[in-house]
């Protein structure tokens, strides 16, 4: 049951949030430089603009959710799924001319992951890429489509190549150029460039979209209302982005009983309604309410007294909290966590992130990259820590005993508090007006393969 609830909630409203920004007011055309404005690195995993534009997987998941082809043209398991076989696009090629093989994709994921795979072994045989593991991989083909396992290519440059339906042409003062890659498997793009401004600020980025001095801004979460306010035009995900505390179970916080303290004394609500003004979801499960339909059945409300009756009456121990110095966003959600918890009593003290302590409570944004419950929740376990909590179960049975076996397996993890699910929020972005035709992937990605430029001559 819930999971054909979700199935069709999730469809509707990812189809929503993946139509085009503005109907086409022309016949799209070819020509034209698109810019983009981005405050971080352009090749930073998650947040990147640039790297699905150059970098490709061998599957891929739309907009919609569903998992397409990519590099791969069809994928089958047998040995009761603890082997793949992925049969590899032919007459596909990097951006240096070299010809994409299973060999070449095989050397690039081995590269990419060396430890905690979701296999125990990758090789090429002929022409498909064959993963084994001793344990079964049922969501093997959904987990090749995240950020992790995008294929690069070392070039002859020392630098790395993709097959996507962009290249890079050139780097100078903060900005990166990319060019159309004409011989795309896919078809030629409509925008013959792209370029990326790093390191510009929200203000800048905002004033420079409204200038029409850029194409493409950033709107983070904290900030879509004020966005929505100024009028911009904004192309907004579903919420698809996991705030979370990841709790050590050792040291300080061993103990179960502190670990759920921790849980009931923060207040999602206040993170909810001050810091992200109402936009997206307060959530007590690891996966998104569209996706499931059962995240309702999860303990939301702050609950102060049984947080101060879990702790105990004896003193905890001191308790240490980081977050990203560089998110401000972050720091001041750290802030009021510690607040929260000091409330519960609890000594509470921050520690920079990286440093040579390891940190009690870890504040963490992650993606979610997939559409299916299962992938995306062993995507989540990888990017927590492996051993934050285990794989969830995967078994031949059919779909509602699937979505009931995911709830329980939820319910463990929320119950063990080793990993605190907090909030799931939208990735938006500000639009220009002369852009058509533009697209969110499920992973809030931006599709510019199909979009064109009003003004392009």
């Amino acid at each position: 049951m819930f999971q054909r609830f979700a199935v069709k909630s999730a469809t509707a409203l990812l189809l929503a949030a993946s139509l085009p920004i503005a109907n086409a007011r022309t016949r799209p055309h070819y020509g034209g430089t698109l810019r983009i404005e981005t405050q971080a690195d352009a090749w930073q995993r998650f947040a990147s603009p640039v790297r699905r534009l150059v970098f490709e997987g061998l599957t891929r998941v739309d907009g919609a959710g569903g998992l397409r082809p990519a590099l791969a043209t069809e994928w089958k398991s047998d040995s009761e799924e603890h082997r793949w076989r992925f049969q590899v696009r032919t007459g596909v090629h990097f951006h240096d001319a070299s010809a994409v093989t299973a060999t070449a994709l095989a050397g690039a994921l081995q590269q990419s992951c060396t430890e905690n795979c979701p296999w125990t072994v990758v090789r090429a045989v002929g022409t498909e890429v064959v993963f084994t593991s001793d344990a079964a991989m049922p969501n093997l083909p959904a987990l090749l489509a995240g950020d992790a396992f995008l294929i690069q290519h070392p070039s002859s440059n020392g630098g790395v190549d993709g097959t996507g339906p962009f290249e890079v042409s050139g780097f100078s003062n903060g900005v990166i150029t990319l060019k159309a890659n004409v011989d795309h498997w896919a078809g030629r793009p409509f925008v013959d460039a792209i370029e990326v401004r790093t390191r510009r600020s929200i203000a800048d980025q905002w004033a420079d979209v409204e200038a029409a001095r850029a194409d493409i801004v950033e709107v983070p979460a904290e900030k879509l209302r004020q966005a929505k306010q100024q009028r911009l035009t904004v192309l907004e995900s579903r919420s698809v982005e996991l705030l979370a505390l990841q709790v050590r179970s050792t040291g300080a916080l061993s103990n179960v009983n502190l670990r759920r303290a921790v849980a009931c004394a923060v207040d999602r609500g206040a993170l909810f309604n001050v810091i992200f003004q109402k936009e997206g979801e307060v959530t007590g499960s690891l996966t998104p309410h569209w996706m499931t339909g059962y995240s309702f059945l999860f303990p939301l409300e702050r609950d102060l007294n049984k947080a101060q009756a879990l702790r105990g009456g004896a003193a905890p121990p001191v308790v240490t909290l980081s977050a990203d110095s560089s998110d401000a966003t972050l720091q001041l959600i750290a802030g009021r966590i510690e607040l929260n918890l000091r409330e519960a009593g609890f000594n509470v003290q921050p520690v920079q992130k990286g440093g040579r302590q390891e940190a009690d409570l870890i504040l963490k944004m992650l993606p979610l990259e997939v559409g299916e419950s299962g992938a995306a929740v062993e995507s989540l376990q990888r990017a927590f820590d492996a051993h934050a909590f285990s794989k969830p179960p995967m078994t031949s049975v059919t779909a509602e005993e699937q979505a009931q076996a995911m709830l329980r397996f939820e319910r463990e993890v929320v119950a063990n508090a080793a990993v605190i699910p907090l909030l799931y929020l939208p990735r938006a972005y500000g639009i220009g007006s002369r852009v058509r035709d533009i697209h969110l992937n499920l992973d809030a990605s931006i599709d510019l393969a199909d979009s064109s430029l009003e003004e392009s001559k």
